[in-house]
C-alpha cells in the first residue's frame, strides 16, 4: 500500500467513524442543525475520498465494481489485506 493510498484509507475510515457517531447523535436529537451539519460535512468528505480511493486503487466494496472489462473486486488485495503499517511514513 502507498503512502498516499494508506493516507485516503485512513481518511475514509475517519469520517465513516464520524458518520456513526453522528447517526448516534441524531437519532436521540434529529433536529440538531449543528449535528445535521456535521453529518453532511462527513458524508461529503467520506464520498470525497472513497471517490478518490476506487478512482487511483480500484473497489472499496464488490458493489463498487462496475464489472464492465473484468471483476475488478478481485483483482487487487482486499483493502482489510494490507498490513498495518505498510506505506506509512511515522
Amino acid at each position: 500500500m502507498t503512502n498516499e493510498q494508506f493516507k485516503l484509507m485512513k481518511k475514509i475510515q475517519t469520517a465513516s467513524f464520524a458518520l456513526v457517531e453522528a447517526n448516534l447523535y441524531l437519532d436521540t436529537h434529529p433536529t440538531c442543525k449543528e449535528g445535521l451539519e456535521y453529518f453532511r460535512r462527513h458524508k461529503e468528505e467520506y464520498e470525497q475520498a472513497k471517490k478518490e480511493y476506487e478512482k487511483s486503487y480500484g473497489p472499496l466494496t464488490a458493489n463498487a465494481s462496475d464489472g464492465t472489462k473484468k471483476w475488478e473486486w478481485v483483482t487487487q488485495p482486499f483493502p482489510w489485506e494490507y498490513k498495518a503499517n505498510e506505506g506509512r511514513n511515522d
